[in-house]
């Protein structure tokens, strides 16, 4: 029977992606300790989560004259750390949990990133990921002294040369060079070796790489891409693919349309599993969960949504009233998650939406659409949206850290136990032994058929 996978969808910061989360009086406010990290870890793996993964960005919201304080005095995502230490913390308190961590291929070096991750699947027994993102606004621009992000497309582009560079990389060293044997002196097979030699439009890279292959084969690629050229992106690289999915119809259709055009690419589709963001708020009963919902939607600010619209959309929201309607170049120069931005456009029922159009309808900085019952009404969600398919698993967030998780392991995931949906313990030690994916061959990669999906 073909069973789901859990995902735990973490933040190496003050809060988890929900930004009023910190405000909860259940919520932790050690969340620079190690203990923090370690603990959300050991919960995830007492339930068997395939995986958790840091979402990330690199630099802090604010309005685009550049003012933060409002950022520093509401705690809206203000703290970013490096998500690597954290994650390195939560792996060593687990054995079989995978582990994911954002790096940006905008601003990073691709060398730098192979030896990262492929040290980190070493070091976790096979159990790294990469979550692949590009970069997407001027803060993050001005903080790695650029003067301005690049232009949707380009990123891509330039992404599409950058995962070339890492895999190549990654296949560099044959699954059999190490020899290690003390008696004859002789360390590894050097033609089992290889440089890697690449030069494109945006990089160069030689090597010899440094790090062989790990037990999974390389580290896995988790990618969230969602506008046109973001699913292509997806099709052509992701092995996880994290999504948003407003209703199980829509979800369906997106489903359907991301596995086409991976297997357009020349790809199995089931070696791509796609996940979709939920925040659960469960509880023992249905009215107890409820009871917690309320509370929950008394934290979030107006000043979240508008500071995090404009992180995303790059564009600035703290500049005119909320009732004024956009100007069709204010729309246009909107950027980042475009998503976003087409989906306000489609359902605000006006070409020129107003600022408030964007809170109401994005959800942002607020508990959008979450999941709430008892065991029983959470599990039927799940199922419902699984069995549709719209999702070949599910991207757990938090509204209370650790309180979603340790109540998620509590009470729903026996529910989906109890009914097959979900496993009871794990397949093996490595990552992709746990997700049912196969270990890459050396090269497979190179079959794809890039610019088909």
């Amino acid at each position: 029977m073909r069973q789901m996978a859990l995902i735990g969808f973490l933040q190496a910061q003050n809060c988890s992606n929900f930004a009023a989360s910190w405000r909860h009086p259940d919520s932790r406010t050690d969340f620079m300790s190690a203990d923090f990290y370690r603990h959300i870890g050991k919960v995830l793996e007492a339930g068997k989560f395939q995986l958790a993964f840091f979402d990330d960005r690199l630099g802090m919201p604010e309005f685009h004259g550049g003012r933060y304080t409002e950022a520093v005095e509401n705690g809206i995502r203000c703290v970013k750390m490096d998500p690597v230490a954290c994650m390195m913390a939560m792996g060593m308190a687990t054995e079989r949990l995978g582990l994911g961590v954002t790096y940006s291929t905008t601003y990073y070096e691709p060398f730098h990133v192979a030896r990262m991750f492929a040290t980190l699947d070493l070091m976790s027994n096979g159990r790294a990921a990469w979550n692949i993102v590009t970069s997407l606004n001027d803060i993050e621009a001005h903080n790695m002294g650029r003067d301005s992000v690049l232009e949707h497309d380009a990123r891509y582009d330039r992404a599409d040369e950058f995962l070339e560079v890492v895999l190549g990389h990654w296949d560099t060293w044959g699954d059999d060079a190490l020899i290690v044997d003390k008696a004859s002196g002789r360390f590894a097979d050097a033609s089992k070796v290889k440089r890697l030699d690449y030069s494109g439009s945006h990089f160069r890279s030689r090597g010899p790489f440094t790090v062989p292959r790990s037990a999974q084969g390389h580290p896995l690629l988790i990618q969230a891409g969602q506008s046109g050229r973001g699913k292509r992106f997806a099709a052509e690289w992701g092995e996880m693919i994290f999504t948003y999915t407003p209703s199980v119809e829509v979800g369906r259709k997106e489903y359907a349309d991301l596995k086409a055009q991976c297997a357009a690419t020349g790809r199995d589709p089931n070696s791509m599993l796609i996940g979709a963001l939920v925040h659960p708020v469960v509880a023992e009963t249905k009215m107890e969960a409820e009871d917690k919902r309320a509370e929950l939607d008394k934290l979030p600010l107006e000043v979240d949504s508008l500071m995090l619209l404009s992180e995303a959309l790059n564009f600035d929201f703290g500049s005119k009233p909320l009732d004024q309607p956009l100007t069709d170049e204010d729309i246009a120069s909107m950027s980042g998650l475009q998503t976003i931005r087409d989906r306000v456009l489609k359902n605000a029922g006006t070409k020129n939406p107003t600022i408030r159009d964007f809170i109401r309808i994005s959800g942002r900085g607020r508990l959008n659409n979450p999941w709430v019952g008892g065991p029983k009404e959470v599990a039927d969600m799940f199922e419902e949206y699984f069995t549709a398919p719209a999702c070949d698993g599910f991207v757990v967030g938090a509204t209370c850290v650790p309180g979603t998780y340790e109540d998620f392991v509590r009470f729903v995931v026996p529910e989906l136990q109890r009914r097959g949906l979900y496993h009871k313990d794990y397949r093996g030690a490595t990552l992709r032994e746990n997700l049912g994916l196969a270990r890459p061959d050396v090269g497979a990669w190179r079959n794809v058929k890039r610019g088909a999906a």
